[in-house]
């Protein structure tokens, strides 16, 4: 237990201070990033932190953390397949097993290890590539079989009963869940603290350019002026950057999530698999919590379906019969910005002063810490970062792309 855990039960209860002010919509900011979820507050927070910036306003249509930062199933991970997409999430696993203590607030970082398994000789084959790139990159990630499997996760049927018998999985131990909204409040209380300014309730209606470079930002506040806007939105990325004429190569789709009642710990591992696209893992409070791959339809609804609870209950029974009679408690949904080569968009744009850090399809929580960071520093020194130079809006341009989709897909 921690002194100041224990100084509080010494005390007493005491009435909660509120962990950020609201503070008055002023005429005038540096930096304003729109969006007020983890990538926004993170690089709000390395903003005032690292750089000194601090007239800096974060503005959030509805509450922090509303968008996809709340709608997430909080999985962590850096096993991915192309070298840059590799050494990008490495550097925000290690921003988070940091984070704790950095930003002093408890963010209930799991690192249980990930299996990400294979049902056939090629996805095998798949998986051995991915190790041998996560290893050059120095990630530690390995193919295992069922013997070893059958340790980490007992309760998976690994036998030849299921219709896609497991025969191996990549794991990566130095994956696992985290406790989303405590990222979220860790960032945006810090940053509040560092004076940056916090507005929820405050929706973006317009951004103001002149000779295509940015002046302001209309609210349903009032107005402000600025000469930097970070679009830093999940769903919304496409309509923020149609205001100042920027056409992004996003399709937008919903990802549905659920959860289940409370069981007894017995799934330690994140559990995932492309082919019965399906994700798994146990919360500390002993909720499984579920997902598949996107839906196969562009649409900004965020209407849970019927039709993905069956597909899913379906898929998941296949590997773990024992739980057919657990009760489902909520299901979600929230949307997905997917590019054409399954990489986020980040960096400089044509409309001088507009900046973006978007197109984090399904796998964006897990790159908030390295993505606020390199955000930040990019606006601060003017330069592009070397480890997000490969996610330019203008790789589309020049057919550099980023294919992540054989990691990021299902994989979450």
């Amino acid at each position: 237990m921690s002194i100041k855990l224990l100084k509080q039960g010494l005390n007493g209860h005491k009435p909660l201070e509120p962990m950020w002010r609201q503070q008055p919509l002023k005429d005038s900011y540096d930096v304003v990033i729109i969006g007020g979820g983890a990538h926004g507050l993170a690089c709000a927070y390395y903003l005032a932190k690292h750089h000194k910036i601090t007239n800096v306003a974060v503005l959030e249509k509805a509450y922090l953390g509303s968008g996809g930062s709340g709608r997430n199933t909080a999985i962590i991970r850096s096993n991915y397949l192309t070298p840059e997409g590799i050494l990008f999430y490495d550097e925000s696993v290690k921003l988070y097993e940091d984070m704790a203590e950095e930003l002093d607030f408890n963010v209930m970082f799991s690192q249980r290890g990930h299996l990400t398994l294979a049902h056939t000789d090629a996805s095998l084959r798949t998986m051995r590539w991915r190790a041998e790139v996560n290893q050059i990159q120095g990630v530690n990630s390995r193919v295992i079989y069922p013997d070893e499997i059958k340790k980490l996760a007992p309760f998976m049927d690994l036998s030849d009963y299921p219709r896609y018998p497991v025969m191996g999985a990549l794991y990566h131990p130095p994956g696992g869940i985290i406790r989303h909204d405590a990222v979220v409040w860790g960032y945006a209380r810090d940053a509040d603290k560092r004076g940056v300014h916090l507005h929820q309730k405050t929706e973006v209606t317009g951004i103001e350019t002149e000779n295509n470079r940015v002046v302001g930002v209309k609210t349903n506040r009032g107005a402000i002026k600025t000469g930097v806007v970070l679009n830093a939105t999940a769903g919304w990325a496409s309509l923020i950057a149609n205001m100042v004429g920027l056409k992004l190569p996003i399709e937008t789709r919903p990802l549905q999530a659920c959860v289940t009642e409370p069981l007894k710990p017995f799934l330690d591992v994140v559990v995932v698999s492309g082919t019965l696209h399906f994700y798994l893992s146990q919360s500390d409070r002993g909720e499984l919590v579920m997902g598949a791959e996107v839906d196969p339809f562009t649409s900004y609804s965020m209407d849970s379906t019927l039709n993905f609870v069956e597909g899913l209950a379906g898929h998941v029974l296949e590997l773990f019969p024992s739980l057919a009679k657990v009760r489902l408690m909520r299901q979600w949904a929230g949307l997905c910005d997917m590019t054409p080569d399954y990489s986020p968009i980040m960096g400089f744009t044509p409309v001088d002063g507009f900046l973006v850090d978007v197109g984090w399809g399904t796998y964006g929580f897990k790159a908030s810490p390295v993505s606020g960071k390199r955000m930040a520093e990019l606006i601060a020194t003017n330069r592009t970062p070397d480890l997000i130079a490969p996610f330019s809006y203008d790789r589309f341009i020049k057919g550099k792309l980023v294919g992540e989709k054989g990691a990021a897909s299902v994989g979450h």
